[in-house]
């Protein structure tokens, strides 16, 4: 739970490093933004190391990638719907369900 909580935690930041930019004020520099998202971006390494290092043994490396994944679309979901206030439609539900299906075949002994 502590590896899932922390893979959360770290793709919020990533998230946000990434996109967040994109809402609001376009017309900044590029440069500047590279280097803020680069900041925020600091505080998701902080969290998906350790995240990464508890998994490991109680995950294979496979399902660790999988969660990641996982994870990280959960959150890009959240994160599209609340901060950028767009829709997600019947095709990203579909897609969703093929994750599912792999991580149904990730875990699979």
């Amino acid at each position: 739970m502590r590896t899932v909580l922390l893979l959360v935690l770290s793709n919020v930041f990533m998230t946000i490093a990434w996109y967040g930019h994109l809402k609001h004020n376009r017309d900044s520099p590029l440069w500047l933004v590279i280097l803020i998202s680069w900041g925020i971006a600091f505080f998701e390494y902080c969290l998906m190391v350790p995240a990464n290092r508890y998994g490991y043994g109680r995950f294979n490396l496979p399902q660790l990638k999988v969660i990641q994944e996982v994870v990280t679309l959960l959150v890009f979901g959240v994160f599209t719907v609340v901060w950028m206030r767009e829709r997600l439609h019947i095709n990203h539900f579909w897609a969703g369900l093929c994750l599912v299906g792999a991580v149904f075949f990730t875990f699979r002994k």
